[in-house]
């Protein structure tokens, strides 16, 4: 137990570091006295796969009302809700035969056994329509604004959410 205790903290302290080297603007810890963090990699490795986590949807109740991150739900809107996942981060959320990349748009679920809550759009696109296990894969970001998650007027591209549906 001392040993996983021991690794933990490690591991821990690396993440920590990792993520605060992520967040500080370069040349910042070097005008604080420290050495700046070399610029990241113009390309990074997508994040591996979540696989099990229970989703959840919303939509009807909360139609017309704003979502944590500004957007007005509508039946058409479609995305995701996660407690911990900036707004416009891009997940890609895989159920049965069906993939979909979804921007998140709200905080939630609030069902505490979920870890997220998809618009009614996202759910419908997935053929969901009942509290299920799906797999995620966070993927990208894009810019948050009001229209995030309105489905393109284009009918010549498939998108979902500001994103390529798959």
């Amino acid at each position: 137990m001392r040993v996983a205790l021991k690794t933990y903290t490690v591991l821990l302290v690396l993440l920590t570091g990792v993520a605060l080297a992520a967040t500080t603007p370069a040349g910042a810890l070097a005008d604080a006295g420290g050495s700046a963090a070399p610029a990241p990699a113009a390309t990074t490795a997508p994040a591996p796969p979540h696989t099990g986590a229970v989703a959840t949807w919303f939509g009807p109740g909360f139609y017309g009302r704003r979502t944590a991150c500004g957007q007005t739900l509508t039946p058409g809107v479609i995305g995701v809700a996660n407690r911990t996942l900036p707004c416009g981060t891009l997940v890609q959320i895989t159920y049965k035969d069906h993939t979909l990349t979804v921007p998140v748009l709200d905080r939630g679920p609030y069902a505490h056994h979920a870890s997220w809550d998809l618009t009614a759009g996202a759910a419908g696109a997935l053929g969901i329509t009942e509290t299920v296990r799906i797999g995620t894969q966070v993927v990208g970001k894009t810019l948050n604004t009001p229209t995030l998650g309105l489905p393109s007027t284009s009918s010549s591209t498939a998108l979902a959410g500001g994103s390529l549906a798959g």
